[in-house]
């Protein structure tokens, strides 16, 4: 399937069979930045699919808003839901309204409070056994740390440390394989080790989002927590969520509450790291806002430049950096004629690089922000848009502010790694990030 009208322009790296996909697979972040060069929308091949990358935000917008001409449907999308099933995060549109229209008294601003709570809570309770001159791998902290909070807020309940680190295994083979398994459909039916150990992974995934809802208490027992309202919401019709949708919905919560705010705090941390001034200032903003204490709601107002450090971080490393959409009709895009089952592709990653709409773009600059969001829609999209735009960004925004305050209050953490090596699977995650910790006494 291809596109019609004008001409694309050739893209470099396309090998018979795979395509661009090697590419893609070998520097995706490279490969990425590099496509505005061929055009507002450039044609890139991904094992037997031709596929469209949207590189102007303005074309990303309109294919991002306009569900009458693009959806999340698709043969990528059916192998997506297999795995992950049909949540909020991948369902089409009209089922996506209907799931949005129940869940969305749970993500009210009124419940802010409470769950800012449990992440003040988690927050000590995670840091309480660190010790001065300790070195640990901040990316495993802070998965441990928000998949505590995903399960409290969700659950009022946790997992111990072993079974949160079986957790996070299981989701790096399985977020891993399932990138390969959307470009490549026929990879996942070769008898291979690793098609082996995806299958172990997203087996041991599936089985402990059911052991969670089995063990969850019965409706109306008390908890104040998203369980509860999710099992109390109905849709226009008075309809409450199948169990099969329930299940989908926790599994995407757990998979956005756990890795993509972990990948943020990190990378937060990995940017500050290089910028000293910054750091210095937003060490300064807690001291004078925490004195030593975990941040809690009352707290974010006065946390300006933290929160800018976190727009600023998921501009530079949105933790989803690419998403799809099918076209559902014959139609018109970026002056080319795209035919009804095209696949467009948008990277809020490469989209947030673009100079012509972020000046000094690769340059981390928290106060970019003090003007606001850019002018052209499109050019800033960490929670996507339109419809299907993230329902919990108010969540995910409140929780990387409070972690990355009340850290840098307590801690100095000091990177003894070499380069920070990006994992470009379905989340945007930094490898790996060993840190020493140093405690630190706030200052005035």
């Amino acid at each position: 399937m291809g596109g019609g009208g004008m001409e694309f322009a050739r893209v470099p790296g396309n090998r018979p069979v795979v395509g661009h996909f090697l590419r893609l697979r070998r520097d995706p972040l490279g490969f990425l930045e590099s496509l505005p060069a061929y055009g507002d929308l450039a044609r890139v091949r991904l094992g037997p699919w031709w596929v469209f990358v949207a590189c102007h935000p303005e074309v990303a917008h309109e294919v991002l808003t306009d569900f009458r001409r693009f959806d999340r449907t698709g043969p990528v999308y059916d192998k997506v839901r297999q795995a992950m099933g049909a949540g909020l995060a991948t369902a089409g549109y009209h089922e996506h309204r209907r799931q949005r229209l129940v869940m969305q008294p749970a993500f009210r601003h009124e419940h802010l409070r409470g769950y800012v709570e449990v992440m003040r809570e988690q927050v000590s309770a995670a840091t309480a056994a660190w010790q001065d001159g300790q070195e640990l791998d901040l990316t495993e902290a802070m998965f441990e740390l928000t998949t505590g909070v995903a399960l409290a807020t969700l659950f009022s309940s946790r997992l111990d440390m072993q079974e949160t680190r079986e957790l996070r295994s299981a989701l790096d083979v399985f977020l891993s394989g399932l990138t390969s398994r959307a470009a490549l459909p026929g990879i996942g039916r070769l008898p291979t080790p690793g098609n082996r150990r995806y299958a172990r992974a997203l087996a041991h995934w599936q089985a402990q989002v059911r052991r969670l809802i089995a063990g969850y208490g019965e409706p109306g027992t008390g908890q104040d927590d998203l369980m509860s309202r999710l099992l109390a919401a109905r849709d226009e019709d008075g309809r409450a969520l199948s169990h099969q949708e329930l299940s989908d919905q926790v599994a995407v919560l757990l998979l956005a509450g756990g890795e993509t705010t972990s990948s943020a705090v990190v990378w937060a941390i990995h940017l500050l790291s290089g910028r000293p001034d910054v750091l210095a200032a937003v060490r300064a903003e807690a001291d004078a806002v925490l004195g030593g204490r975990a941040a809690g709601l009352a707290d974010l107002p006065r946390l300006e430049l933290t929160g800018r450090v976190v727009k600023e971080t998921l501009r530079l490393y949105p933790p989803g950096w690419l998403t799809l959409r099918t076209a559902t009709r014959d139609t018109t895009l970026g002056g080319h004629q795209l035919a009804t089952g095209s696949m467009v592709l948008v990277s809020p990653y490469l989209l947030h690089r673009r100079e012509d709409f972020h000046q000094d773009a690769a340059r981390f600059e928290p106060d970019r922000w003090l003007e606001g969001p850019p002018a052209t829609r499109g050019a800033y999209l960490p929670f996507g848009a339109g419809a299907t735009k993230c329902i919990g960004e108010e969540f995910g925004e409140a929780e990387a502010t409070v972690i990355l305050a009340s850290l840098l209050g307590r801690w100095e953490l000091t990177p003894t790694g070499g380069p920070v090596t990006c994992s470009a699977r379905l989340v945007l995650s930094p490898a790996s990030f060993p840190v020493r910790l140093t405690a630190r006494t706030p200052s005035g």
